[in-house]
């Protein structure tokens, strides 16, 4: 049976190194790699998104290109380890969409880096990581 592995990936480099050691580590599985589109802190910005439909459609369309150039460094470095990747977004809040996904697909394992976010950030707003760890409906390896 093939192992299932969800890498969810920001811009972090932690989260670049947790593809890497799910790669090095787990060579025959199968690597999907999940991006969470977060209106809340959105790429563009806490709120970035605007207040108008039209800003949301705008906001969702840059945010689905900028996922699109996250997805191709991961293809690169999955390129390395000669293996390929499945890529997904998804919209919402990280965390809860990190273990959503994980109980909806059939995920046997989570890797995620420790943080993405800055110190300050993550005082304020939590760790996704530890509210992974916390939630999850499998095994989490945190990358640090």
């Amino acid at each position: 049976m093939t192992q299932t592995i969800l890498v969810p990936m920001d811009y972090s480099e932690l989260s670049k190194e947790a593809l890497r050691t799910t790669l090095s580590l787990h060579p025959d599985a199968e690597v999907v790699v999940l991006h969470v589109l977060d209106w809340h802190a959105s790429d563009m910005g806490p709120g970035g998104w605007g207040s108008t439909p039209h800003d949301w459609d705008d906001w969702l369309e840059e945010a689905h290109e900028h996922a699109d150039g996250l997805f191709e460094e991961a293809r690169d470095i999955a390129a390395e380890y000669d293996v390929e990747i499945t890529t997904e977004t998804t919209v919402g809040e990280d965390a809860q969409s990190i273990v959503s996904y994980a109980e909806d697909h059939d995920v046997d394992l989570i890797v995620v880096g420790s943080h993405g976010r800055s110190v300050p950030a993550r005082i304020l707003l939590g760790s996704v990581a530890e509210t992974v760890v916390r939630r999850a409906p499998v095994p989490v390896l945190v990358v640090r």
